[in-house]
């Protein structure tokens, strides 16, 4: 059956006009306005992630000179600590460095036991105890050459007895734990129950 529009009367022509336009317009708006609005509103999207991004860069490097000065207070502050806390590779030269002490106080170490450590968070704390022989004066001597030390080590326990037949050069006996503390490396805490170091020879008094 051959149709044709002309053979149409105006107003069906009209209509099929109005039918194939709208057909037309919904058939662009489906395939290619919708598709362009949602890549469009991704696109915008993007761009305000971008832009928060790059406001957020922009902030921080302004931010970045107090970041380093920061930085660097930090760096220094570690320097500083691991000055008066030896890292473990040095205890047992703080140690030997304590019985030098002790002998250039012509004091004679009777006794010298290092303890199990106690664990902290960032450090051990190492108590050894310690048996002093010699003279009252020579053991003030000892203790203020041992509060000058950079590293820290902390006196504490202290006990002196007086002998009962004293001679010129030993008059009494002291014991006292004598405590180091030491900087963990990265964290990693010592072997459980670790000595500092192993009882070295004691020092012969100085003459």
């Amino acid at each position: 059956m051959d149709i044709s529009l002309a053979k149409l009367p105006w107003y069906a022509q009209i209509g099929a006009f109005v039918v194939l336009g709208v057909g037309a317009v919904a058939a662009f708006y489906v395939y290619y306005e919708m598709p362009a609005r949602v890549e469009m509103a991704t696109r915008e999207t993007q761009l305000k992630a971008l832009g928060n991004d790059i406001a957020l860069g922009l902030t921080t490097a302004k931010q970045l000179p107090e970041f380093r000065t920061q930085v660097g207070e930090l760096e220094a502050k570690l320097i500083n600590l691991r000055a008066v806390l030896p890292e473990e590779k040095d205890a047992a030269d703080l140690l030997r460095r304590m019985q030098t002490v002790a002998a250039q106080s012509s004091l004679t170490i009777k006794g010298f036991k290092p303890s199990p450590t106690v664990t902290k968070q960032l450090h051990a704390e190492w108590p050894i105890a310690l048996e002093l022989d010699g003279t009252y004066h020579n053991l003030a001597i000892f203790f203020d050459r041992v509060g000058k030390f950079t590293r820290i080590i902390n006196i504490s326990g202290l006990d002196v007895k007086g002998r009962d037949k004293p001679d010129p050069n030993s008059t009494m006996l002291a014991t006292c734990v004598a405590t180091t503390f030491v900087l963990l490396e990265k964290g990693a805490p010592p072997a459980p129950g670790a000595n500092p170091a192993a009882m070295p020879a004691a020092p012969k008094k100085a003459a």
